[in-house]
């Protein structure tokens, strides 16, 4: 038999090696790096093996979209913005607001709390950022009780003297102090002094918060005495009143006194003592 002459049989076996060749090649023509020796590995280090699939920098992942368990979380619904500040609540109902501005105080603010936690009533505290950071802790008793925490301002300052940029910052840095204390962010402003101007009622819009003046100013900023302040709120009380007392900025033993005396008085008078919705027509 000559050499190129084959046997069938023989041809079969040919081919199957061909074919087992040829898979062979292309399995280690489909791994990644070079076909020659690499370098050893570092001492310590496993030997490498076959590459496994290239891992995505952080950057890659940070482009990912991510995947919750709901719905995004839809940004705040902005108020309008308004010409004047909100004086009193709408409606005729036996209902009330009291608030409390300047703080928080740790010399005042627990007392004020623990009277309105006594009769379980919510009132309204409009705190400045530089008393509110050293106080987060009253802040978040504020909002455990059910109370609403307004922005006023950072360092009181009057705002018409204020260009937008510093107002701005005056706004944004004690909204940052409430909500990081809170989870919330504040829904409600009040300018000190009750000074607004244009820029005002602007940003504080711009920041998903509602202008809220008063109707009834104790001036217990002056120290006039509980009894004062117990007769002024007296004398105030009625549908829609919005009650502007302090628990910081001076001697505010008064304005602690007073509310254990008028508060129970009002509740005894049939008066809902509460707190405001936003976005009041």
């Amino acid at each position: 038999m000559k050499d190129d002459q084959l046997t069938p049989g023989r041809r079969v076996l040919l081919r199957a090696a061909a074919v087992l060749g040829l898979a062979t090649t292309a399995a280690c023509g489909g791994a990644e790096g070079p076909s020659g020796p690499g370098p050893a590995a570092p001492a310590g280090r496993p030997a490498a093996g076959p590459q496994a699939a290239r891992r995505l920098k952080p950057s890659a992942y940070r482009l990912q979209p991510l995947t919750g368990y709901g719905p995004p979380r839809a940004g705040r619904a902005l108020p309008q913005v308004r010409k004047a500040p909100i004086l009193r609540m709408p409606g005729r109902e036996r209902t009330m607001v009291l608030s409390f501005d300047d703080g928080p105080d740790p010399r005042y603010t627990p007392g004020i709390l623990h009277t309105l936690r006594k009769h379980d009533v919510r009132a309204m505290f409009f705190v400045c950022g530089e008393m509110a950071v050293d106080n987060v802790d009253l802040l978040r008793r504020m909002a455990d009780d059910g109370h609403l925490i307004g922005n006023h301002t950072w360092s009181h300052p009057l705002l018409p003297r204020l260009d937008r940029a510093a107002m701005r910052e005056q706004m944004e840095r004690t909204c940052d102090v409430i909500e990081e204390a809170t989870g919330e962010p504040p829904e409600w402003f009040r300018a000190p002094y009750g000074a607004w101007n244009r820029n005002a009622f602007q940003l504080g819009a711009e920041l998903g918060m509602e202008p809220l003046a008063w109707t009834v100013d104790t001036l217990d900023w002056t120290e006039p005495g509980a009894a004062t302040i117990v007769r002024r709120v007296r004398a105030g009380a009625g549908p829609g009143v919005v009650v502007l007392s302090h628990d910081a900025g001076g001697d505010r033993s008064g304005s602690v006194e007073a509310l254990h005396t008028y508060l129970p008085e009002l509740l005894d008078s049939g008066y809902r003592l509460t707190v405001p919705s936003r976005y009041m027509s």
